[in-house]
């Protein structure tokens, strides 16, 4: 890819993001084939923005669960368009599963060693603790005792 399509494809990207959220996606065909391709980069710079703050954040606190929580939140409140067209269209289980094991395994919910599937669970009900309560501390057994 070259520079024009960088740029085409980052003009893409935001122009989407300029809409409704929850509306159809519209967006330049020429710089994405289809509506997957397009919800996957979004995805990517989600994620990228995501693991760059938890990467700060971890250095200034020692309470991982909270440090995951504050940042999510955070980054949500500041990219509302971006967090909003993901949460209404991204359908592809691998995206998802990959952000609820960042998740799971940034927080130290889960370690690397226990089955994919089992950090997927723990991530998502991770997630869903971090969509509806206040910050508040959250153990390992409380999420488990959830999902």
């Amino acid at each position: 890819m070259g520079w024009n399509d960088f740029y085409r494809r980052r003009d893409a990207l935001d122009a989407v993001l300029r809409r409704d959220p929850a509306g159809p996606l519209e967006f330049d065909r020429t710089a994405f084939e289809n509506a997957d391709d397009l919800l996957l980069a979004l995805h990517h710079r989600w994620l990228q923005q995501l693991t760059g703050r938890l990467g700060v954040a971890l250095a200034d606190n020692d309470d991982r669960v909270a440090a995951v929580q504050t940042t999510w939140r955070a980054l949500a409140a500041e990219q509302p368009a971006l967090r909003g067209v993901l949460d209404a269209h991204l359908r592809d289980p691998e995206a998802v599963e990959r952000e609820e094991r960042l998740l799971a395994l940034t927080s130290g919910l889960a370690e690397m060693s226990e089955p994919a599937p089992e950090v997927s669970r723990i991530g998502a009900a991770f997630l869903a603790l971090i969509r509806s309560e206040p910050a508040a501390r959250t153990s390992r057994n409380r999420l488990l005792s959830r999902a």
